[in-house]
């Protein structure tokens, strides 16, 4: 399989528009435009009969104490877990592409709905949910897209992973909640060819490119 984006190349910068937060010389940090990118994929093997997406960041600190910290730093060297940015599953066996904007347009505090999504397919929550699950402001269930924004003190930079999934099954059952790691586990004995892209991106002024 090939996937392919209009919105970013592959190995490249992800531009500002599709992330969730964006560099502030006052703040460190403002909220962005929060786009979803448009995503393409093509080749699927003879049997599929049905898609999932997923986005995920592997370098997210596994530590949280020195995160946007004044006067500190994450270090490079800390051990990083994963931070799933979009979950979409059951995406119909006819679809081969998702048009930039059409699941996220804006940052929606509490989170969008769902796990309905456009054209019958389904969105699972991103990681957010459990991110701002002490802020009153923010806290919620966020399905579907929401883009990049590492830690602007964060050494390293960050990588984004989309991957796109060929199934022998239409409809996907997900035990427990619906997130990244549930979904990974309920296609795993169905997946019959899939296709990855990455992009970078970065809120520290030092790792600008």
């Amino acid at each position: 399989m090939k996937l392919v984006s209009n919105s970013f190349n592959d190995g490249a910068p992800i531009p500002t528009r599709y992330a969730f937060g964006k560099m502030d010389t006052q703040t460190h940090v403002a909220l962005s435009d929060n786009i979803n990118p448009h995503m393409a994929w093509s080749e699927a093997p003879e049997g599929t009969r049905s898609f999932a997406l997923i986005c995920h960041d592997p370098d997210v600190p596994s530590k949280g104490d020195d995160v946007n910290q004044e006067g500190k730093t994450v270090p490079a060297t800390l051990p990083r877990v994963d931070f799933y940015h979009w979950v979409l599953f059951n995406i119909p066996a006819t679809v081969s592409e998702i048009a930039e904007g059409s699941h996220c347009n804006g940052v929606t505090p509490r989170g969008k709905s769902g796990p309905e999504a456009p054209q019958g397919m389904m969105h699972g929550i991103n990681d957010y949910t459990a991110w701002f699950a002490g802020d009153a402001d923010m806290k919620g269930d966020y399905f579907g897209y929401d883009g990049p924004c590492p830690p602007w003190n964060d050494e390293l930079m960050h990588h984004y992973v989309f991957s796109i999934y060929a199934l022998d099954t239409d409809q996907i059952e997900v035990d427990g909640e619906i997130n990244g790691k549930n979904l990974y586990d309920a296609i795993e004995m169905h997946v019959i060819d899939g296709a990855s892209i990455r992009g970078t991106y970065t809120l520290n002024p030092t790792l600008e490119p």
